[in-house]
């Protein structure tokens, strides 16, 4: 099947299918005679699994680990739950900063007036570094 049809089967972009095989997470698709890439179901599956991984947030060199061990059949799943873990502990340190983002915004946003006034305590806020 052709780039788009890959990408309809995967859910990923013809341009992300491309610049995944750039960087190595897929190998090199074959080409037809009119130089077209050609992927396989095999293909597809590692793009879906790709696909996957990138909905959960996971790093393109994650992602590259993760579709090695996946190939792997000798693979430990120690290390597939090691990846996870520390992947686990990123998102949570994020959410937490997501939510400190939250806390400052919706403080800067009760003391806004809202009105008509030119005086705006989210503009001091930010301006004042706080």
């Amino acid at each position: 099947m052709n780039i788009g049809q890959a990408s309809e089967r995967s859910g990923i972009s013809p341009k992300m299918i491309r610049y995944y095989e750039q960087i190595g997470l897929l190998d090199t698709a074959k080409r037809s005679n009119s130089g077209y890439r050609i992927y396989s179901n095999q293909d597809i599956k590692n793009l879906c699994f790709l696909r996957q991984a990138r909905d959960l947030g996971f790093s393109s060199k994650q992602m590259k680990e993760l579709l090695n061990l996946w190939k792997n059949t000798y693979r430990q799943s120690a290390d597939v739950k090691q990846l996870t873990l520390q992947h686990i502990a990123t998102l949570k340190q994020k959410i937490a900063q997501l939510q400190d983002m939250v806390s400052l915004l919706q403080i800067s946003a009760d003391h806004c007036s809202g009105d008509e006034n030119a005086e705006c305590a989210i503009l001091e806020d930010l301006e004042q570094g706080e």
